[in-house]
């Protein structure tokens, strides 16, 4: 059980983050759940019908410092710590690199790899501070390999998430934190304006086995770190990892 550590998570609206949410919920965390749309609220009103009555929730843009900022502030000061953060938000555009503006270019990097960044950097000085703090961030599965059309941008930004999270894992144990990253294969979810539950998609991930593994990381033993979890259907057929 997490036993009232406190929780944040991006990307909380709906699909698997709203699923890790309530999984985390029912391990006993207290939650500050973080979403782009007014959506976020409903999650929060959701969990509360199902008595989880410690849950925070914020309209808020990862790749903005402040509002990241603000967050994080505002979830210490209303339970006096932060013990675990899941970077949950991500988009993705999927088309050949010529077809790919500046605009969607700069969003998907601000979102994909500077909301991990924003996220951690926040959270840091508190867990240091505690020393003691869990950061997990859900990736991709291609962050080990390439996607042969369509894929640039967004596997580029996935491959310097997994950099970014390495190097953290290793930068931040002295101080008692630990620091994994959760890559899924396919998964039935809204990703990339998809739509959750489609016939085609019945036997892709659900959004509970990630979000089970996510509470699997969080749940380990103190002196554990679990550094990286790839998980895929068993349909999937993809480069050895």
């Amino acid at each position: 059980m997490l036993n009232k550590q406190v929780a944040i998570i991006t990307g909380a609206s709906r699909g698997i983050g709203k699923e890790i949410a309530f999984q985390m919920a029912e391990k006993g965390a207290r939650l500050s759940i973080i979403g782009s749309s007014e959506e976020v609220h409903k999650t929060k009103s959701e969990l509360e019908e199902q008595g989880y009555e410690e849950v925070l929730a914020y309209t808020a843009d990862v790749s903005n410092e402040n509002e990241v900022d603000q967050v994080v502030e505002a979830t210490k000061k209303a339970y006096g710590k932060v013990d675990i953060l899941i970077n949950n938000a991500g988009i993705g555009d999927f088309k050949p690199i010529e077809e790919v503006t500046v605009e969607e270019w700069r969003r998907t990097y601000d979102i994909n790899v500077q909301g991990v960044f924003l996220g951690t950097k926040a959270v840091l000085p508190i867990m240091k501070s505690q020393g003691f703090g869990t950061i997990i961030t859900v990736a991709s599965d291609v962050s080990r390999y390439t996607i042969p059309e369509g894929g640039a941008l967004y596997t580029s930004t996935k491959y310097a998430v997994q950099g970014f999270m390495g190097s953290l894992a290793q930068e931040v144990r002295k101080d008692g934190i630990r620091a994994g990253t959760i890559n899924p294969g396919m998964v039935d979810t809204y990703f990339a304006n998809g739509k959750q539950g489609d016939p085609e998609k019945a036997e892709w991930l659900k959004v509970h086995d990630i979000a089970e593994a996510v509470v699997y990381m969080a749940l380990a033993p103190n002196h554990m770190v679990i550094d990286e979890m790839h998980l895929h259907p068993l349909i999937q057929n993809y480069p050895r990892i």
